[in-house]
């Protein structure tokens, strides 16, 4: 029985306050991925965390590795007690509908502005609860101050990604590249606008992967050995900062 991002999301929580009230536990690692549209992004951040779930952890006793890309809508409308009916109008894009500009301005949901906060400040405490990857909705800008987190682009050629677009979501060519394209400035135009970012600023990231080089497979893995150097990094700069 397959699980719902719902329960999955519960599940995490629960977990995270098991092992808290164990022990404590040392500052865990998450990543950000931020993506063209068509890079691959959803299959290697899912492999990112396969990947990084089937490494055993010393005490064997640690909280999953999760997900979050377009399951985030719903755990932010959890998270913050709203109602169901919002997810529709939580996309990445700030190139609002005139029947959503309409609605917020008759009160009848959340403006687009608060939205983007609730959903900013629950991307802050997943990453600030760790082993989490989180694709896309600015959380490589909202998560810079945080040294334990890995920012991660992935980028691909348009033809390349036209024609992943086109598999993925069996398309046609006109089609995938149509798609590719209002994904890609509704991404930009979010990011613009909500966190005044520019998402083809290099400096955002810790690195850029190009998945045509790459392929899907070899990026997960990159961005895993990345993810564990990081990590083992940030642990020992807090050590020495504590010997200091």
């Amino acid at each position: 029985m397959r699980t719902s991002s719902l329960e999955m999301f519960s599940r995490y929580l629960e977990l995270q306050a098991a092992i808290k009230e164990k022990a404590p536990q040392p500052q865990q690692p998450s990543i950000t991925i931020s993506r063209e549209s068509g890079a691959g992004a959803s299959t290697v951040a899912q492999m990112v965390v396969e990947q990084l779930n089937a490494i055993k952890t010393p005490t064997g006793n640690a909280v999953p590795w999760t997900l979050f890309d377009k399951n985030l809508a719903k755990e932010v409308i959890v998270e913050h007690k709203l109602p169901l009916e919002l997810e529709k109008f939580m996309v990445e894009d700030a190139r609002l509908p005139v029947q959503s500009v309409v609605e917020e301005l008759l009160g009848l949901h959340p403006t687009s502005w608060s939205l983007v906060q609730q959903t900013t400040k629950t991307i802050l405490r997943l990453a600030s609860l760790g082993r989490v990857v989180i694709v896309g909705r600015g959380a490589e800008v909202a998560t810079q101050l945080l040294p334990y987190v890995l920012h991660v682009r992935l980028v691909a050629p348009l033809s390349k990604r036209i024609n992943q677009a086109a598999q993925f979501y069996s398309l046609s060519p006109n089609g995938a590249a149509q798609k590719v394209s209002e994904e890609d400035e509704a991404r930009r135009s979010y990011l613009r606008r909500y966190f005044n970012a520019d998402s083809d600023n290099p400096f955002i990231y810790h690195f850029v992967l190009n998945t045509a080089k790459t392929g899907f497979a070899d990026a997960a893995e990159i961005i895993v050995q990345s993810a564990l150097r990081h990590h083992q990094a940030f642990l020992q700069s807090r050590q020495s900062l504590r010997a200091a």
